[in-house]
């Protein structure tokens, strides 16, 4: 009797395919544009859903074409994502697909079966959301405001989606109200945590004056002003969020306390500050200007007065800008550099600042990024209305791929460093313990 024997399918092809020319097994399941499936049971599915999907990742074998595929749409991830971005070696591997098969037979095999199933074609066309032109020496004035533009006037809606009403695009600080490890409140709970902790290590009282160096939409002010009477001034590259702000503080009866401008940190004069916060804003410094930033930031304020510097650090080596094929450099933060907190304390010390407090606060940035991964998948319908699909993808994948990075120690981390501009006679001011400066 002749059994006849059954073809492999697309998507066991195409599996096959990626397994021998990375050399590894991929432990995801897959299914094409066929129908067709392969791959053991997971709890995420990768599903290309046409044969660009397959010419998006040979033609940029690294994160570039992965991501390119996902925000096209071309490549869908159904399932958890985060099981997806936390297999050990798998974007690496991808970035050297011709030379990291178990052997070249194998790999050349792998090759002409991606071939066969069209994935050698001609170079797809990026996705429409690809970065913003970038004109002009880096960090200049203009250029970082075209760069900040890129990133934060998406729209106010859109934000509001997953920031949720307190506006705070920053991590916030999640205090273990329990024994229980899961009982640590709600995102908007620890958003004001947060805003009242920098406010307590800013040692702010009634009558100050507080400059808060990229105010976002305006949270950090108006906690500042209701809560401990200080006037303040905002500052933001960004028109919509400074539009925003401004109607966020009418609406509050604040108009008499605080003033959002549209204004570049370089070019704010009008000091003596008692405090100055810069909450998420020096990840668009640099390394280059980070000393220009220590300085000015010196020169406005008042002897005695405190700076609160909340950043994104890496744990590594500095790298320069990061990767530049990658995700962040491409579609979320042009010109953002993450540093080595060493290179804040060093700039910050050189200026003549005397840095008093470092907290780290990875494992909140964590929660903070799975929770805004939540509210965003939560409200996906909308996300697209707002955004477009392809941005409010680029998004998601964003959100997740931070949350990672915070959560595997070794990768990234994020500080607050409480600074203080001695007086003429050394003086700092500050109590002598944390908990009496902490209140």
């Amino acid at each position: 009797m002749n059994v006849r024997s059954t073809a492999p399918t697309a998507a066991e092809r195409l599996l096959s395919a990626f397994e021998g020319a990375m050399g590894i097994p991929i432990p995801v399941h897959v299914r094409c544009w066929d129908g067709s499936e392969a791959g053991p049971d997971s709890d995420v599915t990768v599903v290309f859903r046409n044969r660009r999907a397959v010419r998006r990742v040979l033609w940029s074998p690294n994160e570039l074409g992965l991501v390119r595929a996902y925000v096209s749409g071309d490549l869908e991830i159904e399932g958890d994502a985060f099981r997806l971005l936390t297999l050990p070696d798998l974007v690496d591997r991808l970035g050297t697909l011709s030379v990291r098969g178990s052997d070249r037979g194998t790999v050349l095999k792998s090759l002409a079966t991606f071939v066969r199933l069209g994935g050698l074609g001609l170079r797809p066309t990026p996705p429409s959301v690809e970065v913003a032109r970038r004109r002009g020496a880096k960090h200049s004035k203009a250029r970082d405001a075209s760069s900040v533009s890129h990133h934060y006037d998406v729209g106010n809606d859109f934000y509001r989606l997953f920031l949720g009403p307190t506006m705070v695009y920053s991590c916030g600080y999640w205090d273990q109200r329990s024994d229980d490890r899961d009982a640590i409140g709600t995102l908007e709970e620890a958003q004001n945590e947060k805003l009242d902790l920098v406010c307590r290590k800013l040692g702010l009282q009634s009558g100050m004056r507080l400059l808060d160096v990229g105010c976002g939409w305006g949270s950090l002010a108006i906690h500042a002003a209701e809560k401990y009477d200080v006037s303040v001034v905002g500052v933001t590259l960004s028109h919509e969020q400074a539009e925003w702000a401004q109607a966020r503080v009418s609406e509050a009866g604040l108009s008499d306390l605080i003033e959002i401008r549209v204004q570049d940190y370089r070019d704010v004069v009008d000091g003596p500050f008692d405090a100055i916060s810069s909450i998420g804003m020096s990840e668009h410094v640099g390394d280059s200007a980070l000393p220009e930033y220590a300085q000015h930031l010196l020169d406005l304020l008042r002897p005695e007065g405190r700076l609160l510097n909340h950043a994104i650090a890496s744990v590594r080596s500095l790298t320069g800008t990061g990767n530049s094929s990658g995700l962040i450099e491409n579609y979320i933060f042009p010109d953002g550099e993450v540093l080595p907190l060493s290179r804040t304390l060093e700039a910050f010390e050189r200026a003549g600042l005397e840095v008093r407090d470092v907290e780290a606060l990875r494992e909140h940035y964590a929660l903070t990024l799975r929770a805004w991964v939540g509210r965003l998948r939560d409200s996906w319908d909308d996300a697209r209305r707002l955004a477009g699909a392809e941005r409010a993808r680029t998004w998601l994948l964003y959100l997740a791929a931070s949350a990672l990075g915070f959560e595997e120690n070794g990768r990234l981390t994020i500080h607050q460093v409480l600074a203080v501009r001695p007086s003429d006679d050394g003086s700092s001011g500050l109590p002598r313990t944390r908990a009496l400066w902490l209140g």
